[in-house]
């Protein structure tokens, strides 16, 4: 190929590249055509939802009101998702009795997650999205709809956390040790490292 044809299709590819750039910035921080799925801001405050659990009983956000929430949005076929459940099993079951619940929300099939937890067992509630679930994700604060997210709310409702992406035990226990200590419930245990 001559040095003409190289340097055009390099210039070619570099103006490619900043659209895709300039566009795909433009393309995040827009908001979703739909205004009632996607709200005018960011939800400060834990929002009222129903989801069903993998036995098919419906669940309703209210039922965790005044303890500390972690949402976990993950799926079976998500790596770091499920690299991330042991550490949302340990804060369950080590901070449970301070006021931590944490929820799961597979954004999967359900027959895909029933088979998940009858493998590898969870100790906090699994519930199944719908789109409404997902929308919801982003109205917290997962403005790409990536996966995993993990939205944490203090004992009053209110968000005070937000991740895409995979989430530290470290990350974690300083996030849910700020919020007990803030309670006066005491520190989290040495284990939740």
């Amino acid at each position: 190929m001559s040095p003409l044809k190289v340097g055009a299709v390099a210039v070619l590819a570099g103006g490619i590249s900043v659209g895709i750039a300039v566009l795909g910035q433009r393309w995040l921080s827009e908001p979703l055509p739909n205004a009632e799925l996607s709200g005018a801001a960011q939800l400060q405050t834990l929002p009222d939802f129903r989801l069903t659990d993998t036995e098919g009983h419906e669940v309703q956000s209210g039922a965790w009101s005044g303890k500390i929430l972690v949402i976990h949005y993950w799926a079976s076929w998500c790596p770091p998702c499920v690299r991330e459940m042991p550490l949302f099993i340990h804060a369950q079951e080590t901070l449970g009795k301070a006021g931590v619940q944490v929820v799961g929300i597979a954004v999967d099939r359900l027959e895909d997650v029933a088979e998940f937890v009858a493998r590898y067992p969870v100790n906090y509630p699994i519930l199944i999205a719908n789109p409404e679930a997902v929308a919801l994700s982003r109205r917290l604060g997962n403005r790409v709809e990536g996966l995993p997210f993990t939205v944490i709310f203090d004992r009053r409702g209110r968000r005070v956390f937000s991740r895409t992406g995979e989430i530290t035990a470290a990350e974690l226990e300083r996030q849910l040790g700020g919020l007990i200590n803030a309670a006066g419930h005491g520190a989290p245990s040495e284990e939740a490292s």
